[in-house]
């Protein structure tokens, strides 16, 4: 028999994992709302986080992106050549190194910088409407520690490996 949480019934077999069931739902849910919200920017999920990296930071190899977002090197080439045939990015080899490839973005991408946070904005109330500050504070604490958890994790498994 299936347990009830939230706005979906926990199957049998996720019983011993609650809150990974819940983890693995939101996420979805999240990913699909910020993914609609994205389109309406002419930008798919993941691309708004290379643009705020080079944002912030300005150029960056494209290597360093693939850790920065602790990404692979074929999703980030992908989302580089899109952001590129969109407008957004340039890519030219590293005056540094001529193995490297330098992302930088361009003035156009400057527009999309303001469309993308109010986007986010507009995520974080979907996401967290009705907490109030406190809780919203509480909620990230908590996420980061779940975070620490599985990071722990992951690099035990990788140094057992």
């Amino acid at each position: 028999m299936a347990a009830r949480t939230g706005t979906q019934s926990l199957p049998a077999t996720a019983s011993s994992g609650p809150i990974s069931h819940a983890i693995f739902r939101i996420a979805r849910m999240h990913r699909m709302l910020a993914g609609r919200m994205l389109r309406e920017a002419g930008l798919h999920p993941g691309q708004e986080l290379v643009m705020m990296q080079l944002w912030d930071c300005g150029p960056q190899r494209q290597s360093d992106l693939v850790e920065l977002l602790d990404s692979d090197s074929a999703t980030i080439t992908r989302t580089v050549q899109r952001l590129e045939r969109a407008g957004f990015v340039r890519r030219a080899p590293d005056p540094t190194d001529g193995r490297a490839t330098l992302v930088t973005p361009t003035a156009a991408s400057q527009a999309l910088r303001d469309q993308v946070c109010r986007i986010w904005e507009e995520l974080e109330e979907a996401t967290t409407g009705g907490c109030g500050e406190a809780r919203r504070e509480g909620l990230l604490r908590s996420l980061e520690t779940l975070e620490r958890n599985l990071v722990e994790r992951l690099a035990r498994d990788s140094a057992d490996a």
